[in-house]
């Protein structure tokens, strides 16, 4: 897919005082276009009125990335979440792509990102002093996340709910790593920085 082959997406996270779902759009930081939306379609009333408790972080999720013409491009998917979390990524066709598994005790946040073999693909790392996170596969940076930002879109960058991705040239447009990596931002604020 033509949209997943890029290497530098702008999300910017839908706010609102009273705002249950996870929602954020993706967008081409060359032009400005929206390429991708990301939406929580389907909340259950629990789930939406704990979103608004301190068990937020424990309810489960089930976010939808769809291209501007509403094909699924992948689909993030968790259940009830006690200690850690285990998130499940789905294709375009809901075939499992691969899981991500929070790891316990790291300062500002680590998971394993695997395979739908359970092989890892790579790990995300955060910093606990901000919002800094790295895509590592031993000491190879696949890809960033950071509010930092000083490119063309900076113009779009004018809240503290969006973030710039970066993917490294070295992963193939068509690999299946790429789908795990725009996945696992997804997750970021609702498993690690909620």
């Amino acid at each position: 897919m033509d949209i997943l082959a890029r290497n530098l997406y702008l999300v910017k996270e839908h706010v609102g005082m009273f705002k249950a779902a996870n929602n954020f759009d993706i967008f081409d930081p060359d032009n400005g276009d929206k390429i991708l939306e990301c939406r929580e379609e389907s909340l259950g009333i629990i789930t939406k009125i704990l979103r608004f408790t301190d068990y937020k972080t424990y309810t489960p999720f089930d976010v939808r990335i769809r291209a501007e013409d509403g094909t699924q491009v992948v689909r993030v998917k968790r259940g009830i979440s006690l200690l850690r979390s285990h998130v499940e990524v789905f294709d375009e066709n809901n075939a499992l792509l691969g899981s991500f598994h929070q790891k316990l005790l790291s300062i500002g946040g680590k998971f394993s990102i695997q395979d739908q073999h359970g092989n890892e693909v790579c790990e995300l790392k955060g910093k606990w002093t901000g919002w800094d996170f790295k895509f590592l596969y031993g000491d190879i940076e696949m890809a960033h996340v950071s509010k930092q930002w000083a490119g063309i879109g900076k113009e779009m960058f004018t809240s503290a709910d969006n973030y710039v991705l970066q993917i490294s040239d070295h992963i193939a447009p068509n690999s299946p790593a790429r789908q795990l990596i725009i996945a696992a931002v997804m997750c970021i604020d609702m498993v690690l920085k909620e």
